[in-house]
């Protein structure tokens, strides 16, 4: 006897759905791989940041071209035969367009806005730099629960009714019963065939994560200061966010004294008094202290100036502050120098000297806005 296998071919609609996927996902690495190429320059520019949305960001994309309609051969028939050349109007006349510009010969820039999630950002800025993910220590006191389908039972609600294994029972209950006619193959389960599948709420403790941004915001730093502090911030807090469910963010500016503001007062305020370090280093020691146990939170603390400070005395200050309350409760303790023209530079240089061969304490010197790059893998790269 001979056995033909039949192959199974998908219904019409489906094959369609399944190639749209496909060219779907083809597009989406084009424009993974174009936004990788061009990231040193969205991140430089800041372009990204005023395009912003809950969890998406779109991003120009200027070297994909649209699709466009294009002129076919003049021996093919169709709609709109006759003489006439590429370009030319239809009632043979040249026209003029709006404000009384003729209509121009050459091709447009095709610039196609994207959307991307904040995610997919954070991805393709681990890739480009070689980020290490974070080992994080400790978890938080937050927990995440999640339904899992663990086995099937006889009981349960018909929103969780297993419908296989129902069928088959009620299969194998006919033939063994003897009512099974495979000339009219009808299946009716009764109550004894019911089956539901079964489930268990597992409970994980969430990592969580806090940043606490410190800038200086004394006279001496400008508006193009602040932006490069701006723009760096809004990478470090997408790469920490896709390594950590929790991630919480606070603000402390200063100049001769500190306190805590929002986002937006922390990159918009500029003040004209004295720098004083030690009074944003010991607000950020109590928040820790009273809202984020080291042994429950991994705590990243940043702080971001032009290198002025007060005193000699007060910068000794700081260093004790570190040593002995802030070092010990983070991950890691990261200063940013921002070039300024009216800073002097010199904190970055104190910090290296007292805190020399301490690998939780990352400096960095960012002159402009080419520099976030580097900073920002400074910063990150060693997975804390």
């Amino acid at each position: 006897m001979t056995v033909v296998a039949l192959r199974h071919r998908r219904p019409y609609t489906d094959r369609v759905s399944l190639r749209i996927d496909q060219d779907h996902g083809r597009f989406r690495s084009i424009v993974r791989g174009r936004i990788r190429q061009n990231l040193r320059k969205y991140i430089s520019q800041g372009e990204l940041l005023g395009r912003q949305g809950k969890d998406v960001v779109s991003i120009p994309i200027p070297q994909i071209d649209i699709p466009r309609f294009r002129y076919g051969d003049k021996q093919q028939g169709g709609v709109g035969q006759g003489d006439g050349d590429s370009g030319d109007p239809l009632s043979g006349e040249e026209q003029e367009g709006e404000g009384g510009k003729k209509a121009g010969q050459g091709e447009g820039q095709h610039a196609l806005e994207v959307e991307v999630t904040l995610d997919e950002l954070a991805a393709i800025l681990g890739e480009e730099l070689a980020l290490p993910n974070i080992e994080n220590k400790g978890k938080a006191k937050l927990v995440n629960k999640k339904d899992r389908y663990v086995g099937i039972r006889r009981v349960g609600p018909n929103s969780l009714r297993h419908f296989k294994r129902t069928f088959r029972h009620a299969l194998r209950r006919q033939i063994g019963m003897g009512t099974y006619d495979p000339k009219r193959p009808i299946i009716i389960p009764t109550r004894d065939d019911m089956r539901y599948r079964s489930w268990k709420t597992d409970e994980e403790p969430i990592a969580n994560a806090v940043i606490l941004y410190m800038m200086d915001v004394s006279g001496s730093m400008g508006d193009e200061q602040k932006e490069i502090v701006r723009i760096e911030s809004f990478w470090i807090d997408a790469w920490l966010r896709s390594q950590y469910k929790g991630l919480e963010t606070r603000f402390i500016i200063h100049d001769a004294a500190a306190r805590e503001v929002d986002r937006d007062t922390f990159f918009r305020t500029r003040e004209s008094g004295g720098t004083m370090i030690s009074s944003a280093y010991k607000l950020a020691a109590q928040m820790i202290e009273n809202d984020y146990p080291s042994g429950e939170w991994n705590i990243y603390p940043f702080h971001f100036s032009d290198g002025d400070n007060w005193s000699v005395d007060d910068t000794l200050a700081c260093i004790d502050i570190l040593k002995q309350k802030l070092l010990p409760a983070s991950n890691m303790f990261c200063y940013g120098q921002v070039e300024s023209p009216y800073g002097s530079g010199q904190f970055i240089k104190d910090l290296r000297e007292h805190l020399k061969g301490d690998d939780r304490v990352i400096t960095s010197e960012i002159r402009d806005r080419d520099a976030i790059v580097g900073s920002i893998r400074e910063f990150l790269g060693k997975g804390r």
